[in-house]
């Protein structure tokens, strides 16, 4: 289930080398599905954080093999729609973004 338009990439082969922009990005397991929707102000300095540091013991975001992103200004508003689309479409939030408390309108 693919939540972005943008192609899915393999994680380690390219994640080092996107732009530092904000945007959504979205990670997924090796079955493809979403295990975690992020923000970030800057996704090159996220990217290189996650890739140099393997998640920082974040053992839910290791299992992570490919991933999505898009560029966006307003990165804290879009991911808060991408997450509540994928909670209208499956009924759950993405298991890496449980601790994050959705806001619903």
């Amino acid at each position: 289930m693919e939540l972005l338009e943008d192609k899915m990439r393999v994680w380690t082969d390219s994640a080092k080398f996107v732009k530092p922009n904000p945007g959504v990005y979205v990670l997924y397991n090796r079955a493809k599905d979403p295990i975690y929707i992020g923000q970030s102000n800057n996704l090159e300095e996220t990217f290189t954080k996650y890739v140099d540091t393997e998640f920082e013991g974040n053992e839910c975001k290791q299992k992570t093999s490919s991933y999505q992103r898009v560029y966006a200004e307003n990165p804290n508003e879009i991911q808060r729609q991408v997450i509540e689309d994928f909670k209208n479409q499956t009924g759950k939030i993405p298991i890496c973004n449980s601790e994050i408390k959705v806001e619903t309108f």
